[in-house]
């Protein structure tokens, strides 16, 4: 999740000092500042250290929770059929809607038991995204611990926030 003191990190100044983590994989994030509030989402799909693809949005008026569902969504988009990538996710959340909880709520109508699902039409976009990526692995990674490209990523999430750019 972006925070308002990464405001003044760069996706350069990130990649300078950090070092950490997976070198490989698809990696995405999303950022509020407010909650809601204006939003950015991003994402980064590098091989050996190397990126590959990367993208970023903003919304004026969003939820940091619908910026991380965007920011998968997003990747999934890119990524090829037949792609055989690990997505990683700073929100856990999202990381366990898709791999616990999506599945009940679609065998029940899309309904579950403690009310209505939030972000419904996130939820089912990507849900359909990941059953059509079946050899893709979504797996949760530690925010802020380190991780070269899920600082980067968040970087770029949380760019909107600095006047003067497009990140």
């Amino acid at each position: 999740m972006g925070r308002s003191s990464s405001n003044t990190r760069t996706p350069a100044k990130v990649l300078e000092r950090t070092n950490g983590g997976p070198l490989t994989g698809m990696f995405t994030d999303g950022s509020c500042e407010g909650n809601p509030g204006p939003g950015g989402w991003a994402f980064v799909w590098v091989e050996n250290d190397r990126i590959i693809a990367e993208e970023h949005g903003t919304d004026p008026d969003t939820t940091n929770n619908r910026m991380e569902l965007r920011a998968l969504i997003e990747a999934y988009r890119r990524l090829p059929p037949d792609a055989s990538v690990t997505v990683y996710s700073d929100s856990e959340l999202c990381v366990k809607t898709m791999n616990e909880w999506a599945s009940g709520w679609e065998r029940r109508g899309w309904r579950r038991k403690g009310g209505p699902i939030k972000n419904l039409d996130l939820v089912q976009e990507l849900y359909a995204l990941v059953h059509s990526r079946e050899v893709v692995e979504l797996r949760w990674i530690r925010a802020h611990s380190g991780s070269r490209w899920n600082e980067y990523v968040d970087a770029l999430a949380s760019g909107f926030m600095r006047e003067g750019t497009d990140r």
